[in-house]
C-alpha cells in the first residue's frame, strides 16, 4: 500500500465531519499530532444540526448502521461509547414501509421477526424467499466488506494481484453480484413490493435498483439485516462523542475556522491558511471537503463525474395532536408511490433529462418516537380534543425527504420552485392519510439542490458521485492526490463511497495512507461481530 512521502508527525484535517473525525482519531491513536479545522460552529459535517428557537434537529443523515465502526474509531484512542457518553439504541422496526394501497409492513433486522412480518402480510412462501434473499445478501457483504470496502487500492490490478481480493472477486462473480441488483432481488423475493424493501437502498449509491450492480447488495444487507440504530440525542451525538474522544486524547478541534488555502513547496503541502489570517505548519493534510470543492484548495477533481440524485428536505415541528391521527407511527416511514420504476427514471436520469417525481416516494423521520427528550412543549392556548382549554401544546420534530434530480440532470430554478413543490408534496401526503400535515407542519429549514451547491457539493447533491461501475471500488476517486506527496482525501466522494459506515471507513483508510498499517486498530472487529450476529440466524 502506498503512503504519503516524508515525515508525517503533524497532520491537519480539514473538516470535522465523520470522515475527518475518524481520520483524526486513528491518526492520534498512531501517535500523530492532529489539528482538525471546521468552518461551522459544531462538528458533524453532513451529519450536522439545525437549531430552531427551542429545539435542535439532525440536518443530514438519520440512519445509522454498523455502529461497530464508531467503536473502532473511538478505540483508536482508548475510548468507548460509555467513556464519551454515547448511547446507541437498536431500532425495531428499522423502517415502516407504506404502499400506495395503504398497506404496510415493518422492516426488522432480526430474521425471525422479519419472516413473521412477511408471513403476516404475504404468507409463508414469501417468508421462505426472504430467508434465501437474506442469505444471498450476506454472502455478497462478506465477500465485499474486508477486501473492497475496508481496503485501500493502489490500482484496479490489486483485485487480481492480491490473493485474498482475487478470491473475494471470484466469490462475487459466482454469486452473480455483477448483474443488476433490482432484478436479482426481484427474482429471489418474488413479490414486487417486498423487493423494494431490499433494493431501494441503491438510491444511497446514486443508482436505481434496476441499474445498480448486485455488489451493492451490501448496502441493503447493512440496512435490513445488520440493523438500524439511533444515537440518543440524534445523529449529531455521534460527531460530538467522537470530538470529545479526540480532544481528551490530545487532539485539537477548532470550530468557526475556515481553510482558504494550502501552501506547498513543490509537491509537498507545508502549511494550511485560514480565513482569520492564521497559518498552521503541517507535515500532511487530510481534506474532507466535497469532491465538488477541491479546487478551493488548489486540487483538481476528476472530470466527467456523474453525480447522484439530490433531495429536497424540509425540517420543522408539528403538534402531536396532528400526528397521532396519522396512519403510521414510526421513527422512519417510507411512503412509496405506485410508480416505483418511473420514479428512478425521473430522478436518476442522465444530464439534462431529469424531472421531479410524478408519483413521489417519501421518507418521514420522527425521532421523538424513539427519544422522548426531543418533544417540545410550547406555551400556546389551545382547545384540546376533549374540548378543554390548555396552555401548552406539545410538538415533535419532523423531517420530510423527497429525492429529486441533481442540478446536472435538471438545472431547475429552486428559489422559485421550492415553495410550490413543497406544498405539492404536503398535499400528496395529506391525500395519503397524513391529515393536517399541510396546515400544521411548521417548517424552519428547507434544503434543495441549490442549498447543497452553495455548500460546494457536486451538482447540488449531498450524495456525491454516483456509484457507477467506473466510479466505484478501485475506479472511484482515489484518496491519494495525484501530484501531491502528502495530501490525502476522505469523505463520501472518495473510497469507499457514500453513507455513514463508508465515510467512517474512509477516514480510517485516509489515516492508513499517512501512517501505514494501523496496528492500534482492530480493523476487522465491526465486520466480524456483525456477521457473527447475522450468522446465528
Amino acid at each position: 500500500m502506498k503512503t504519503v512521502a516524508g515525515p508525517s508527525d503533524r497532520v491537519v484535517v480539514i473538516g470535522a465531519g465523520l470522515s475527518g473525525l475518524a481520520a483524526a482519531l486513528h491518526l492520534t491513536g498512531a501517535g500523530r499530532t492532529v489539528t482538525v479545522l471546521e468552518r461551522a460552529d459544531h462538528p458533524g459535517g453532513r451529519v450536522g444540526l439545525y437549531r430552531g428557537d427551542d429545539y435542535e434537529i439532525d440536518s443530514g443523515a438519520t440512519i445509522l448502521t454498523v455502529p461497530g465502526l464508531i467503536d473502532e474509531a473511538l478505540a483508536a484512542v482508548g475510548a468507548t461509547r460509555e467513556s464519551v457518553g454515547l448511547r446507541i439504541l437498536p431500532m425495531a422496526p428499522a423502517y415502516q414501509a407504506r404502499f400506495a394501497d395503504g398497506s404496510g409492513i415493518g422492516v426488522y433486522s432480526d430474521p425471525d421477526q422479519m419472516a413473521a412480518e412477511i408471513t403476516r402480510v404475504r404468507g409463508t412462501a414469501e417468508a421462505t424467499r426472504y430467508r434465501r434473499l437474506r442469505d444471498w445478501l450476506r454472502k455478497v457483504y462478506e465477500a465485499e466488506f474486508m477486501h473492497f470496502m475496508d481496503s485501500n487500492f493502489d490500482s484496479p490490478l490489486d483485485m487480481v494481484r492480491d490473493g485474498e481480493k482475487r478470491s473475494a472477486l471470484i466469490t462475487l462473480v459466482r454469486l452473480g453480484a455483477f448483474g443488476r441488483l433490482g432484478p436479482k432481488v426481484g427474482r429471489l423475493m418474488g413479490d414486487e413490493r417486498l423487493a423494494r424493501l431490499f433494493s431501494f437502498q441503491a438510491l444511497f449509491a446514486g443508482m436505481s435498483p434496476k441499474q445498480a450492480l448486485g455488489v451493492y447488495g451490501a448496502i441493503p444487507y447493512m440496512d435490513t439485516c445488520l440493523g438500524v440504530y439511533y444515537p440518543e440525542g440524534g445523529m449529531r451525538a455521534v460527531a460530538e462523542a467522537m470530538t470529545r474522544a479526540l480532544t481528551e486524547a490530545g487532539g485539537t478541534v477548532r470550530f468557526e475556522t475556515e481553510v482558504i488555502g494550502i501552501d506547498r513547496s513543490g509537491r509537498r503541502a507545508t502549511a494550511v491558511r485560514t480565513a482569520d489570517g492564521r497559518t498552521l505548519d503541517c507535515d500532511a493534510v487530510v481534506v474532507t471537503a466535497d469532491i465538488g470543492s477541491l479546487e478551493r484548495f488548489g486540487l483538481r477533481r476528476r472530470r466527467g463525474l456523474r453525480a447522484s440524485p439530490s433531495a429536497v428536505v424540509a425540517h420543522g415541528t408539528i403538534p402531536i395532536e396532528v400526528t397521532r391521527r396519522w396512519p403510521v407511527r414510526a421513527h422512519h416511514t417510507i411512503d412509496f408511490g405506485q410508480e416505483w420504476e418511473r420514479t428512478f427514471e425521473e430522478i436518476a436520469a442522465a444530464k439534462g433529462r431529469g424531472t421531479l417525481m410524478s408519483d413521489p416516494s417519501l421518507l418521514l423521520t420522527r425521532p421523538a418516537l424513539t427519544d422522548e427528550t426531543l418533544y417540545i412543549d410550547r406555551a400556546e392556548q389551545h382547545i384540546d380534543e376533549s374540548g378543554q382549554l390548555v396552555d401548552t401544546v406539545r410538538y415533535e420534530p419532523l423531517s420530510l425527504l423527497a429525492p429529486c434530480p441533481n442540478l446536472d440532470a435538471a438545472p431547475l430554478d429552486w428559489d422559485r420552485l421550492a415553495p410550490s413543490y413543497l406544498r405539492e408534496l404536503l398535499e400528496v401526503l395529506e391525500r395519503r392519510g397524513y391529515q393536517g400535515i399541510s396546515r400544521h407542519f411548521r417548517i424552519d429549514h428547507l434544503d434543495t439542490p441549490r442549498t447543497w451547491r452553495e455548500r460546494g457539493m457536486l451538482a447540488g447533491t449531498p450524495f456525491s458521485a454516483a456509484h457507477l461501475f467506473r466510479q466505484t471500488g478501485p475506479f472511484r476517486t482515489r484518496n491519494l492526490v495525484r501530484g501531491r506527496d502528502n495530501i490525502v482525501l476522505a469523505g463520501s466522494g472518495t473510497v469507499p463511497g457514500v453513507g455513514v459506515p463508508t465515510v467512517l471507513i474512509s477516514g480510517k483508510l485516509a489515516a492508513a495512507r499517512i501512517v501505514g498499517d494501523l496496528r492500534h486498530a482492530e480493523a476487522r472487529t465491526p465486520h466480524a461481530e456483525a456477521v457473527a450476529v447475522s450468522r446465528k440466524h
